[in-house]
């Protein structure tokens, strides 16, 4: 008998142990071994990396393959997972072999593994990467493209929950944690005998009474401060939503705002770069939702900001509707209390709906499940591409199966708190898709587009450029690593199909986009990689995390109005302010919605465990420690920051880098 000694690593997601059968065969060019049943019930517990030996008769030669599965326990789910990230194994001749895992095992199949190491040379590079990466023209039928006609990024195939392919499925905890926050929102935040109420605000004194269920430290600053014009800017630079701004050169032809009426020379202050816009033209003429039997209001507004001396940002003129008209007038901080309150109510409200389904869904949920599904579809496991980005799509396909079902459906959440639900949605979907460029995700063709580098007190550029930077430089030594020339990126089929399907299945295929149709070079793959990781990770938490933060307080944000907007001056006062305002039913349905949704999961992966379950290599171990303390570097450098600022801002947090994917 001949004993070969293998180590299984098992990695630090959330539930990625097993306590579970586990077996294991070998394949070598002379022989294979039996299938081997691996023994010892905590050898399989989440971070473990244990020893065993598996026997044979005779010596099988080189290894080329391994094959894992795994037998649950009657008493355990059958849906029950492990992620083993790699296995070693060490021949009675002395060779070590090395097999790259980092997937989910089930109990469905038998899953093979192909040595990692090239052991004969070619001068071919796609022989080489199918040798060294797996298989490169193997497509993945488990991740279909859905065949929806409509002009927005397709998704993954799958009509109900259990034609998710396993592996995308949330784990047995994660799963459980999230049905469970699903399910107490309401009654977490206090609401529930509010949810089916079609009253009307009559006091806001009322709307406090039912906030302090859920009381965050920045919620009680912005119940304090949300009427303040101050605070109204802030929001555009610091706020969940700091993609609409941009500075003003020239006032729009739909926007006759004078200098009399904002007691500025416009001119003289666009040329010091002091004057900012915010157009929600994308809004304009869509119909809105109607909601408890009730025709709702969704205005498409011109917002003009200006830049204080004591660099302050306030808004100084507000249009509500695109076209000017008798009807349709500029609102000045000069008007009355509630004609001015009102009409910042009315943009808070489109922002809220521009955020949820243009900067939040689709630039981040959708655009993410189109990166992954590629990714599964046309990379083999082996792929230094699969290994770099496995982890940003961990989970996406999952959240994003159930935000169709349960967010975006047509009885969804969207569907009973949003002025831009309905109808409106699928067309606001639609423009927003259109408009869609790749400068706009990456964010320092961004923020120079829109003329903000030099903008005062603006974090989330100053946060977002830094994490770009480290991010850059991660990805730029990684595939650089793999990389050594612009023909190999040229020549490699996998990383081609993966580039092509986002292509036609994210950008349906709109050359304007200036989304790539293939790679060139090692520098425009680096630099799509960079923007896939921030988009996934980065890009998310800022847009994500702070919605209850700055929304649950509902008159800051609220997400649908019950009347129209002013059409002469005058005319508003606090009753008709409230009675604008959601209902008290969408009030507590939003708030609940708006909390599930900035809920962070409870079991992210550890900063230190990031990248090491999948790469061996030396020289990406090292990266891997590099861009590990510089993300802790910048993340203790922000929170530093952030104990001294009278304003609050939290929401791009470098961890978010190294955390689970994108989430509701």
């Amino acid at each position: 008998m001949v004993d070969y000694e293998v180590t299984i690593s098992t990695s630090f997601l959330d539930n990625a142990g097993t306590s579970d059968n586990v077996f294991i065969k070998l394949v070598g060019r002379d022989g294979k071994s039996e299938h081997t049943k691996l023994e010892g019930g905590s050898s399989f517990a989440r971070g473990a990396v244990s020893h065993f030996t598996v026997s044979c008769k005779d010596s099988i030669g080189k290894l080329v393959q391994i094959q894992l599965n795994k037998q649950h326990f009657p008493e355990f789910p059958e849906d029950s997972k492990w992620w083993p990230t790699k296995v070693v194994v060490k021949s009675p001749e002395g060779d070590t072999y090395k097999f790259t895992i980092c997937r989910w095992i089930n109990d469905s199949e038998v899953y093979c593994f192909t040595e990692e190491r090239v052991n004969i040379k070619s001068t071919v590079e796609s022989e080489v990467n199918e040798r060294k990466w797996g298989k490169t023209y193997a497509v993945n039928d488990d991740y279909r493209w859905n065949d929806s006609e409509e002009e927005i990024p397709h998704h993954l195939k799958a009509k109900s929950f259990e034609e998710l392919p396993h592996s995308a499925k949330f784990s047995y905890i994660k799963n459980a944690e999230f049905n469970y926050t699903a399910l107490t929102g309401l009654g977490s935040l206090l609401l529930e005998l509010l949810s089916d109420s079609k009253e009307s605000w009559t006091d806001i004194d009322d709307i406090k009474g039912i906030f302090w269920g859920k009381y965050p430290d920045i919620s009680d600053y912005v119940q304090k401060h949300w009427k303040e014009d101050a605070f109204f800017g802030y929001q555009y630079l610091n706020g969940v939503n700091p993609m609409m701004i941009r500075r003003c050169s020239a006032l729009p032809k739909n926007f006759l705002v004078t200098d009399k009426a904002v007691s500025l020379s416009l001119t003289d202050e666009m040329k010091k770069g002091n004057i900012f816009l915010c157009d929600y033209k994308s809004l304009d003429g869509l119909t809105p939702n109607t909601i408890h039997g009730k025709k709702q209001y969704l205005m498409a507004p011109l917002v003009l900001l200006h830049k204080t001396p004591d660099d302050k940002l306030m808004p100084i003129a507000i249009q509500l509707k695109q076209t000017p008209a008798a009807d349709n007038p500029i609102f000045y901080p000069t008007d009355s209390e509630y004609d001015w309150l009102t009409a910042k109510i009315f943009v808070r409200g489109a922002d809220f709906n521009e955020h949820e389904l243009n900067v939040h869904l689709l630039r981040t949920h959708l655009l993410a499940e189109v990166f992954a599904v590629s990714l599964l579809r046309n990379v083999p496991e082996g792929h230094p591409l699969y290994k770099l980005l496995v982890h940003h799509t961990h989970y996406t396909l999952h959240i994003n199966y159930l935000a169709r079902n349960k967010l975006i459906s047509e009885e969804g959440i969207i569907e009973q708190i949003a002025a831009a639900g309905g109808d409106a949605m699928k067309e606001f979907l639609k423009r927003s898709t259109a408009s869609l460029t790749y400068s706009s995700l990456c964010i320092p063709e961004d923020i120079a587009e829109r003329g903000l580098k030099d903008v005062p007190n603006f974090y989330y550029r100053d946060d977002g450029l830094k994490l770009w930077d480290i991010i850059h430089r991660f990805v730029q030594g990684m595939l650089s690593f793999h990389y050594k020339n612009d023909a190999r990126v040229q020549k490699d089929k996998s990383l081609q199909k993966w580039i092509s399907d986002i292509f036609e299945h994210g950008f349906l295929s709109q050359v304007g986009t200036g989304i790539p149709k293939r790679f060139t070079t090692v520098d425009e793959l680096v630099k799509f990689v960079t923007m896939v990781i921030f988009t996934c990770s980065a890009q998310h938490s800022a847009v994500n995390a702070g919605q209850y933060d700055y929304g649950g307080w509902m008159p800051n944000t609220p997400t649908t109005l019950q009347l129209p907007p002013p059409t002469e001056k005058g005319k508003t006062d606090e009753a008709r302010m409230l009675q604008t305002l959601p209902d008290q039913g969408t009030t507590a349905n939003g708030m609940s919605a708006i909390w599930l949704l900035s809920q962070p999961s409870k079991y992210a992966v550890f900063l230190g465990q990031y990248g090491n379950d999948h790469f061996s290599e030396e020289i990406p171990r090292k990266l891997m420690k590099l861009f590990q303390l510089e993300l802790q570097a910048l993340s203790a450098n922000i929170n530093s920051r952030n104990k001294n600022l009278k304003v609050p801002y939290t929401y791009l947090d470098p961890v978010s880098v190294v955390e689970n994917s994108v989430s509701l």
